[in-house]
């Protein structure tokens, strides 16, 4: 295969990960501290990284294609598949949330000055649209997503360059021990793609060598970016930092160049509301078998409704969401992994695979303590 075949697979890969995660993490270094953000990347990325090689690995010995429910009910059983369509719907609920909260928040941002109005109102025509649209079902917007992705780059730099001389160092040495354990779940979040891995192994032509190497170097570097972004946003805005990054740096810099950057987190969270929606109406429709219309009603109306409930702090949605849903997730693929090795190999899978368990759920049970 072509280096421009496995580049091009990294890039949609890595494009598929960077997301919305990426506004939460400056605000939460300003509340945990930039080096122990640093520290979490490290951990959580290395865990990231296991779990996606684990499914990888699952992916291409199995010559079917399918999703973790689909790989749960060939070698865990019909149970657990039920469990993890759940799991996943739920993770998938999640994002959702994440999306109609900073969507709404960019697209009030941006236009509120000019045309006035309530956050409530602009988040109300951003999902509005948004299930229009999830409805219809539109095509893909693979072609979009790779201008976003270029756009994006340019914009990491432009506020990198533009902050130069508004940096002030002393901002990355707050740390409040209240908020240690605040990183996880949004940093896992932030760097989950376990999604696309059969697309991947479909990109390499089931080249496990070439599989693996997009999948790491897609995780690291997502994990590269977020941190240049983190230190660009957080070096400049210090404690007006906020949750959407771009506010608190509009306030430090004064610069139109932030309006770009709310049209592109609008395009980002809406881009990512639809294509999740379109998942999400899919697995309800074909994996659980209900009619087009309650699909449709389910995938949209489910995170509007906890929205409406009050869920509107992004950071701990993502951060739930993350530690908890995507945790869960990570589980049931290392209990597929293993009975994978059993099946397939007659051996038992490594010892590693209980440590990373365990990871797992020591995140998600201090993720919930730190929520509650």
């Amino acid at each position: 295969m072509r280096n421009t075949d496995i580049i091009k697979a990294l890039a949609v890969f890595a494009g598929t990960i960077i997301g919305v995660g990426i506004f939460g993490l400056p605000y939460v270094a300003l509340k945990s501290g930039f080096f122990v953000v640093l520290i979490y990347f490290i951990i959580v990325a290395g865990l990231a990284i296991s779990v996606h090689y684990l499914l990888g690995e699952i992916a291409h010995d199995t010559i079917r294609i399918a999703r973790i429910p689909g790989y749960a009910g060939e070698y865990l059983g019909s149970k657990v598949k039920k469990f993890s369509f759940v799991i996943s719907s739920l993770g998938l609920i999640g994002a959702l949330l994440a999306y109609l909260i900073l969507g709404g928040q960019f697209l009030y941002s941006f236009f509120s000055p000019f045309l006035g109005g309530s956050l409530l109102l602009y988040t109300l025509f951003f999902f509005a649209i948004g299930a229009v649209l999830i409805y219809r079902g539109i095509g893909t917007i693979g072609a979009l997503q790779v201008i976003i992705q270029a756009i994006f780059i340019i914009l990491l730099f432009l506020f990198f360059f533009r902050g130069i001389p508004f940096l002030e160092f002393d901002n990355f040495f707050t740390f409040d021990v209240q908020s240690l354990a605040l990183p996880y779940g949004v940093i896992l979040f932030s760097l989950w793609g376990v999604a696309l891995v059969p697309e991947v192994k479909e990109m390499v032509n089931r080249d496990r060598k070439k599989m693996i190497y997009v999948l790491v170097g897609g995780i690291i570097l997502a994990a590269l970016c977020y941190l240049f972004f983190t230190f660009s946003i957080l070096g400049v805005s210090g404690a007006n930092t906020t949750k959407d990054a771009i506010t608190g740096f509009s306030k430090a810099i004064g610069n139109r160049i932030v309006a770009v950057g709310y049209v592109f987190g609008l395009i980002i969270t809406f881009t990512s509301f639809i294509t999740l929606g379109l998942t999400l109406k899919k697995i309800f429709s074909y994996d659980m078998r209900l009619n087009r219309f309650i699909s449709w009603a389910l995938a949209c109306f489910a995170p509007f409704a906890l929205y409406a409930f009050g869920l509107r702090n992004f950071i701990d949605v993502i951060g739930l969401t993350g530690a908890f849903f995507l945790g869960m997730e990570g589980i049931i693929v290392i209990l597929i992994y293993r009975s994978f090795v059993r099946v397939r190999f007659q051996r038992r899978a490594g010892s590693y695979t209980y440590v990373l368990i365990a990871l797992l759920l020591i995140g998600m049970i201090t993720e919930v303590v730190h929520f509650l």
